[in-house]
């Protein structure tokens, strides 16, 4: 569903729902054209396996969360927007935003720039922001935006319900001004890493993805690999991801080949001068992705799956609809 329960078997990343990746969006700041909203979420408040609620903790204070950002079109980043949380007494959180350029930003550890420190994480309904010079910050429990009827992945049998309509996430949002981002051919991925050993600074990537629900349906046995690797390295999964829509869709082998080659490597293009609209630019979190997903899927049989943007969306930062469950 989306990019949730993206490790094997509809399971968590290390069994960890803090780690898990939901949704990347990004679109322009509505009323405001220089600058640009970038969403990471990440942490469903309900696991399917193991089924039931997942921790009230919203981010795992020995991760690092990044939202990565390519400028030059060769699959490798050039900025990143680096987050790292603390945990203090009540079960409160606070962040610690980050932004890192050239080389390091192609390399994996923690480091850049502070943008902003100690912004409280929320935990409630309420929304608190904190405000750097032209960027604004958010991290906490929100409505879950992605809709979605699971049936789609019971061989298509469609039930008509929405299983996200009353599901929270953690989002991490952020507006930047335009000219932060550098180019207007970008490329976007979000990633998830932790610790190799237990006080250690060596860094795993455990979760990774922008493009929504291919990952945990076609990336099968090489899961694990697909989710650590990167999309410069992306045209290896070409021959996994046709093989399987060979069968989702009756594709022929040569058909096959070249949509899994659309779907990869696995980035999100944005021109942040342009209205977004997914999938040919960035990601509006009312866009109809699945919709998107299931025509390529199918091989355009089935076109849509009867299901709506949520009606929760803020018309203003941060643009996430307040969590189901006002009081973690």
């Amino acid at each position: 569903m989306s990019h949730h329960f993206s490790g094997p078997n509809f399971a968590f990343p290390r069994g960890d729902a803090r780690l898990d990746l939901t949704d990347l969006y990004a679109f322009p700041k509505p009323g405001d054209p220089g600058k640009s909203i970038l969403i990471m979420n990440v942490h469903p408040s309900v696991g399917v396996n193991p089924s039931g609620p997942t921790t009230d903790e919203p981010f795992a204070p020995e991760a690092l969360y990044e939202i990565k950002i390519d400028t030059d079109g060769d699959a490798v980043a050039d900025i990143v927007y680096q987050v790292r949380f603390t945990s203090a007494d009540g079960g409160a959180q606070t962040a610690t935003l980050r932004r890192v350029e050239g080389a390091q930003a192609a390399q994996t550890g923690e480091g850049g720039q502070v943008i902003v420190q100690g912004a409280p994480v929320s935990m409630g309904r309420e929304a608190h922001v904190t405000q750097a010079g032209e960027y604004r910050f958010f991290a906490g429990w929100r409505s879950d935006p992605f809709f979605f009827d699971t049936g789609a992945l019971n061989n298509l049998q469609f039930t008509g319900k929405d299983f996200m309509a009353d599901k929270d996430v953690c989002g991490i949002v952020l507006e930047v001004s335009n000219r932060a981002l550098r180019s207007k051919e970008l490329r976007l991925w979000a990633r998830t890493l932790v610790p190799e050993h237990s006080g250690r600074t060596d860094w795993i990537q455990v979760d990774r993805g922008a493009l929504p629900l291919q990952t945990n349906v076609l990336a099968g046995e090489q899961n694990d690999a697909y989710l650590g690797g990167d999309p410069a390295d992306d045209a290896r999964f070409v021959p996994v991801f046709a093989h399987a829509l060979e069968h989702t869709g009756a594709y022929t082998p040569e058909e096959a080949t070249r949509a899994a080659g659309a779907l990869l490597p696995d980035v999100l293009r944005y021109d942040p001068t342009r209205p977004a609209s997914f999938p040919d630019n960035g990601r509006a979190l009312n866009d109809d992705a699945a919709d998107t997903f299931l025509a390529i899927l199918t091989n355009g049989k089935v076109m849509q799956d009867g299901i709506g943007a949520h009606d929760d969306l803020l018309a203003e930062f941060p643009y996430l609809g307040p969590p189901h469950n006002g009081s973690r």
